[in-house]
């Protein structure tokens, strides 16, 4: 049991450019009566650190099994220790010996003279390796060393060729930085990104650093672009938040209104979009449907305002109503003065109750006192009560205020001017 664990730890060792996956060799080995015993020391001493110690076991292991994964292991605890000299020396003593190439041998010597700076010697070795392998992991390694010394032409022509086997999108990621930074060909880095996004799919990788390349040139449609596919595939708020801006940036709200009701990333923000571009039957629809998911009496408040808003028959009774009691019950649990006042209006306006809608409103001024709205719809209160000198005087306030643009403003002042004529 002890031996299976370990030959599937042995198996899952490596990552990386130097560090490939071990595959178990077709080899004989002998009998080991301690083996157990050894493994248990070496593991031991691996996980606490002690990688000297771990690597005199695994040699140990070695020596009396002639099992080659044990090598091995001997040998990356020499790594991870930092005794390099000794990893360039034992590798080379076996590689000599043996007949037949032993790639990961050569691969631990290769990192020890990378480590070393040894860039030279590292790279000849690394060449002769892919000679024998032709594997992706070992094209890398060859980039890499070309990377190290600057050579960053040479390093985009193993990073391509490491692509071209299994078109790793973490490659690209090295490849297209490589391109665009490293040699300043960005249009290629682009390229190379946005044709793997088209043949294999937008993934977070390579659409993230596509959008940080257009970013970089203040491409805002290419950014868009991807941002569109990233939030296609993953409906990350962050992801969303960056398309909103961009169509806010823009002022494509037609396009901005269209990406919300698609995808509902942010519905309290496509209801005021809504009610700005004055699609009220659109904005009650969705403000009940807040309310219904968030509880919050404003958006039942809301809801029913859009409602009267959108209605072509604004006298109905029975929606008036509703609308009314709605803002009734709105007010107790949320003392807003935008709903104290538009109930208030509602109710004078239409003749519902002028005095009780008054009151309303003069909720509305205790908590906003100095507000022209609220004061015009107090004024037009006392007009409908014929005390027009009084809705005179506040009016004066509100038209200092707000002037006579509004034409709701000229309707109020000119009625209450004709009462105060028709008074005398």
């Amino acid at each position: 049991m002890i031996k299976s664990l370990l030959i599937l730890l042995l198996l899952l060792l490596f990552s990386g450019c130097v560090r490939h996956e071990l595959q178990p060799e077709v080899q004989t080995t002998q009998s080991f009566a301690q083996e157990d015993e050894y493994i248990m020391y070496a593991l031991d001493a691996e996980v606490n650190q002690r990688y000297v110690a771990a690597s005199r076991y695994y040699d140990t292991l070695y020596q009396h099994t002639h099992n080659r994964e044990y090598l091995y292991r001997s040998v990356m605890m020499l790594l991870d220790s930092g005794n390099y000299n000794e990893v360039i020396a034992r590798t080379t003593h076996f590689l000599e010996q043996e007949t037949t190439p032993l790639p990961q041998l050569m691969r631990f010597k290769i990192a020890a003279l990378m480590k070393q700076d040894r860039l030279d010697e590292a790279k000849q070795l690394a060449l002769q390796l892919l000679d024998i392998t032709k594997e992706e992991g070992d094209y890398l390694l060859v980039s890499e060393i070309y990377q190290k010394e600057e050579h960053y032409d040479m390093a985009i022509k193993y990073l391509e060729s490491a692509y071209a086997i299994a078109y790793d999108e973490k490659i690209l990621d090295t490849l297209a930085v490589t391109l665009y930074v490293n040699l300043d060909r960005k249009e290629d880095a682009i390229s190379y990104l946005e044709t793997h996004n088209r043949l294999h799919g937008c993934s977070q990788i390579v659409c993230s650093r596509l959008a940080g390349f257009y970013s970089n040139q203040n491409n805002i449609e290419g950014m868009l672009s991807i941002y569109l596919r990233m939030y296609e595939n993953r409906r990350n708020p962050r992801v969303a938040e960056a398309i909103i801006n961009i169509y806010r940036y823009k002022q494509e709200f037609a396009k901005l209104i269209m990406f919300l009701e698609k995808y509902h990333a942010n519905d309290k923000m496509l209801l005021q979009l809504y009610v700005n571009a004055q699609r009220y039957s659109q904005a009650a629809v969705l403000a009940k449907k807040i309310y219904e998911e968030s509880g919050e009496s404003s958006f039942l408040g809301q809801s029913v305002i859009f409602a009267y808003e959108a209605s072509n028959n604004k006298e109905n009774l029975d929606m008036l109503h509703k609308v009314m009691c709605t803002l009734k019950d709105v007010v107790v649990q949320n003392e807003d003065p935008l709903f104290l006042n538009y109930l208030g209006y509602l109710m004078i306006d239409h003749d519902l109750g002028v005095e009780e809608g008054i009151e309303y409103v003069k909720r509305a001024l205790k908590i906003e006192p100095e507000s022209s709205f609220y004061l015009d719809s107090l004024a037009w209160g006392y007009y409908k009560l014929h005390r027009c000198r009084e809705a005179y005087d506040i009016m004066q306030k509100v038209i200092a205020v707000l002037g006579m643009e509004d034409k709701e403003v000229q309707e109020h002042i000119h009625a209450i001017e004709q009462c105060l004529e028709e008074a005398k």
